[in-house]
């Protein structure tokens, strides 16, 4: 089986990376990537890429069709990929996210590629207070990448047939440890204060939902998206991808932290702004199609598992909002350097056909 990841030097890529080359010794895994998270390693025994037998450097928005000879399967992984972001560059975004996607998935249609795997998103909900929101409900998009995520279902619904078969897995919001750390997502933040200084500053008044997904489970939804048949969902499915007892209200999420970080200090904004991002999601669809590939991890040893990563790191940044293990700051920091345009475009590109060989 011969593979192609794109966006896989990112949060989530090195975890599915490492869990297909144990489920699968044997697939030529292919990763594709901009690089702008390349060097935010954290923690890592091992470069990640490693594990490949190839990796390319390119924008995912002029990925060569040649790369897609003789794949089997896409995980289209690469994105703009936060709210922060999303607003920042809401055109890039839409481009991204959105278009290059559809374009990927036309050439690897017209290669021969029999399954394309989309990370998708449960923000696409958004505020959705009265209850869980399910495959079927009404999408209310709030945000440029929730925008960009509906656009590119929508699109690629009509691509799949009975020769290509389309997975969107609308994942949770990511949570846990990796070897390329983010610190811009709710239960991370929380567990980096806690490590930090001993304090969870909740930015709201701590009452809006939150689906949560480890990222080894993400991982494991992958790997069953990659070799579906069509007859367990049929050519094209969207999916909530995630587990119904990890719908947490933020709140719950910091008190949890408190519990297994003891002395860890909560606050609260009493006077926040109503967040409209609020949803709980319903997971009973993958827990019918997908049931020997259901979330295996749970909340507190997440929280454990970031605790003791960030100590090893000996992390002590109080500050770390501002820092670079927030993506935003990882792009505002390129550009400051003159390393990417206003476009995220490498000022001095590297050659398409560049690469590294394991």
């Amino acid at each position: 089986m011969k593979v192609l990841l794109t966006g896989n030097m990112g949060y989530v890529g090195p975890g599915v990376v490492n869990h297909l080359r144990n489920v699968f010794p044997d697939a030529e895994l292919i990763g594709y990537d901009m690089g702008y998270f390349a060097a935010c390693l954290t923690n890592a025994p091992i470069l990640p890429e490693s594990r490949l037998n190839q990796q390319y450097f390119g924008d995912v928005r002029q990925l060569p069709a040649n790369l897609l000879e003789g794949v089997d399967a896409v995980i289209h992984l690469a994105a703009i990929s936060n709210d922060p972001m999303g607003t920042r560059y809401e055109d890039i975004t839409m481009d991204v996210n959105y278009r290059s996607a559809i374009r990927l998935a036309k050439l690897a249609k017209q290669a021969g590629v029999k399954n394309f795997v989309f990370a998708s998103s449960c923000s696409m909900y958004g505020a959705a207070e009265d209850s869980p929101r399910t495959e079927t409900s009404t999408l209310n998009p709030l945000t440029a990448y929730a925008r960009s995520k509906v656009a590119t279902e929508q699109d690629l619904q009509p691509l799949a047939d009975e020769q290509f078969t389309v997975t969107c897995l609308r994942f949770a919001t990511a949570c846990g440890m990796s070897n390329r750390l983010r610190l811009d997502l709710v239960l991370n933040d929380f567990v980096a204060g806690a490590v930090a200084g001993g304090k969870i500053n909740i930015l709201s008044d701590g009452t809006p939902w939150r689906p949560l997904i480890h990222v080894k489970d993400m991982a494991r939804a992958i790997e069953w998206a990659i070799v579906r048949p069509q007859e367990n969902g049929g050519s094209f499915l969207a999916v909530n991808a995630g587990a119904n007892s990890w719908n947490y209200q933020v709140k719950e999420l910091a008190a949890a932290v408190a519990e297994v970080i003891p002395g860890t200090e909560v606050s609260i904004n009493e006077n926040a702004a109503p967040d409209k991002r609020s949803y709980r999601v319903c997971f009973d669809l993958y827990a019918s199609l997908a049931p020997d590939h259901q979330p295996t991890q749970n909340l507190h040893e997440a929280i454990a598992e970031l605790r003791d990563g960030l100590e090893a790191m000996n992390f002590r940044d109080g500050d770390f909002r501002n820092s670079l293990l927030m993506r935003l700051k990882v792009l505002t920091s390129l550009q400051e350097q003159e390393l990417i345009d206003e476009q995220l475009e490498w000022r001095k590109k590297v050659p398409q056909n560049q690469l590294a060989t394991a």
